[in-house]
């Protein structure tokens, strides 16, 4: 498919068929995003692919924790905790300096290579920032010292591609001036 069109049809999914996701497209997501570029070469994450049904009942409840909100995360197969990790020193310093976080820019970016690896291989995705992550972090064991800004919901799309509302292009973007 060209990149174009992935991009078009990558999209926020909230309905997932009952079907497992193969460990191997899960591998080529994680693959994917391994691949991504990141101030200094840091690599700021790890991926938690919770597949468990004990574990992801566990993870979904405190994910659906905002109302109804993100029910639906309760139909998908696999919920990926992305895990933000130690910056190298001079990105460190450079994210001081420049007051800006980039271990969270390169974790975007990375997340971003994650989902359309999936939609390219048939997945849907859905990005969550609204979650228990210290219920999260106790049920995954990961480190009190550590910080998990988003979870990826994964599985096979139960709905149908949407028309994307997008503001126009003269809109969002100008040229040599504001």
């Amino acid at each position: 498919m060209e990149f174009s069109e992935l991009v078009k049809i990558r999209q926020s999914d909230r309905k997932y068929e009952k079907r497992p996701v193969e460990h191997d497209k899960i591998q080529q997501c994680i693959e994917t995003a391994r691949l991504s570029p990141s101030s200094n070469n840091s690599q700021p994450w790890k991926f938690v692919i919770v597949e468990s049904p004990e574990k992801k009942e566990k993870i979904n409840s405190p994910a659906s924790g905002a109302g109804s909100i993100n029910k639906f995360v309760q139909e998908a197969p696999i919920v990926v905790a992305v895990v933000q990790e130690r910056q190298a020193i001079l990105s460190k310093a450079s994210s001081i300096f420049q007051q800006k976080d980039y271990s969270q820019i390169d974790i975007g970016i990375a997340v971003n290579q994650f989902c359309l690896q999936a939609r390219d291989l048939g997945l849907g995705t859905c990005i969550l920032g609204w979650f228990n992550e210290k219920k999260v972090k106790e049920v995954l064991e990961i480190p009190k010292s550590k910080r998990v800004p988003l979870l990826i919901v994964v599985g096979y799309p139960a709905s149908p591609t949407r028309e994307k509302k997008r503001k126009p292009t003269n809109e969002m973007s100008s040229w040599d001036s504001y």
